[in-house]
């Protein structure tokens, strides 16, 4: 995946004209992420005295979010953000307040507690997938779109480890339920000042074309349709293999840290590994590869997959943490490359949709491999552990491997190869002009 001598740089991003504000806008926004499931937890904990009961909460809040994510994405591409996304927002962050309101003092029962979780769950605003949707939007060039995700995805992660510390300064004077209340202040806020930013106003919305056209303003050829949605599968099969992976390997990092020195040495594995995602992203953001964007995703899930298995042959904490680190740097180039190979495979009106699909994918995943890793550690050690967590990620990327070099696919964003269809304009086109090497048409 060699690279030219000169790449766009993070800046150019941050001077396409309104991308600063909106991206401001967007990250106070999702620091509200980073804030509300540590709040939630140790509010309810704080009010009812059970774990049992913050755990229930917890999962009714993680899975409303998670399964209705795409609904939610496919009301913002069909209304728009003012009319869509703005009043989700209101509503998540009024269930928010009076979930502060009733963890403020001990004694609320359990089954309100959980009505008002799954409240917000259902209406928690996708706030990534549509910055993403923003970014493909605001920027044309494909490399410098390639910038603009990864510098997204970087800051998202510095953004959520922010957020664990806000609210540890917030309780030093206040109980947990003020993170609750802060929590729906930043998302409400964040939101409406991105939905009212110029590039918000003239974001398409949905048309009555055929759900998968490619991302032209033009409808598809009926034998692109059939074909267009490849990528968009593949995508989500490799981040739904990403996140069983890397979801058992927290579990299993907890685990391993247990046996060389204490549990509480895990907090130096998850560090490693955040670190590496944000130097991977940053790094893979710098180069302008040459590879089409569905090889890199292959090979970063077959690199990270390694990386998981070779956990196994750790002989303690430090050895671990450094292969970690290199797991680390795989993630986020690898979620970065899904959303641009999802970007290119459908249409400008449905991509937060798309983009919605691909995070849910990765949640679930990871949600189905801390449940998985948890089975096995009560049948295996960590060391087996690791080799049986990569196993999913290396089986789909060999499937993966084995349709995509090639390019025969119909997956757009690289160049053809081989023989090809007429398209159906060629009559309007000189002979010999669709010239073998062409990249695909900008969003």
């Amino acid at each position: 995946m060699s690279s030219p001598v000169r790449a766009p740089s993070y800046r150019a991003v941050l001077r396409v004209p309104g991308a600063l504000p909106c991206f401001s806008s967007a990250l106070l926004g999702r620091l509200s992420f980073g804030v509300v499931f540590l709040a939630l937890t140790l509010a309810v904990t704080d009010t009812t005295g059970s774990y049992a009961s913050a755990g229930t909460v917890m999962a009714l809040f993680g899975l409303t979010v998670a399964v209705l994510s795409p609904p939610r994405a496919a009301l913002i591409d069909r209304f728009g953000l003012r009319r869509a996304l703005v009043p989700m927002t209101a509503v998540y962050a009024l269930a928010l307040t009076c979930l502060a309101a009733a963890t403020w003092t001990p004694g609320t029962g359990t089954g309100p507690l959980a009505a008002l979780a799954l409240a917000a769950g259902a209406c928690a605003p996708p706030l990534g997938p549509v910055m993403r949707t923003l970014w493909s939007h605001l920027v044309r060039d494909r490399e410098l779109l390639q910038r603009a995700y990864s510098l997204d995805g970087v800051a998202e992660d510095l953004v959520l480890l922010t957020g664990p510390l806000l609210l540890g300064a917030l309780l030093t004077s206040a109980p947990p339920a003020l993170g609750l209340a802060v929590a729906a202040a930043l998302v409400l806020s964040g939101t409406v000042l991105m939905a009212f930013s110029p590039p918000a106003r003239t974001l398409p919305t949905s048309t009555a074309r055929a759900p998968w056209a490619t991302a032209r303003n033009v409808p598809a050829p009926r034998a692109r349709q059939r074909r267009a949605p490849g990528p968009l599968l593949a995508a989500v099969a490799l981040s739904s293999a990403t996140g069983l992976t890397l979801g058992a390997v927290s579990l299993l990092n907890v685990a391993f840290a247990g046996r060389h020195g204490g549990e509480s040495l895990v907090v130096w594995a998850e560090t490693a590994q955040a670190v590496g995602s944000v130097l991977g992203g940053l790094a893979y953001g710098a180069v302008a590869w040459r590879a089409r964007p569905r090889v890199r995703m292959v090979l970063c899930g077959a690199v990270l997959g390694v990386g998981t298995a070779t956990a196994a042959t750790a002989s303690g904490m430090v050895a671990l943490c450094a292969l970690l680190l290199v797991v680390g740097v795989c993630t986020a180039p690898l979620l970065t490359t899904a959303y641009l190979v999802v970007d290119e495979a459908v249409a400008a009106d449905r991509r937060t949709r798309a983009g919605t699909w691909v995070n849910t994918a990765f949640n679930a995943g990871s949600s189905a491999g801390s449940a998985a890793a948890g089975a096995l550690m009560a049948r295996t050690t960590p060391d087996a552990g690791y080799l049986l967590a990569a196993l999913p990620l290396l089986v789909v990327a060999a499937a993966l491997a084995a349709v995509t070099p090639s390019g025969r696919g119909g997956w757009p964003g690289g160049r053809r190869r081989g023989p090809t269809r007429p398209a159906p304009r060629t009559r309007r086109r000189p002979a010999g002009s669709r010239r073998p090497g062409r990249s695909a048409a900008p969003n």
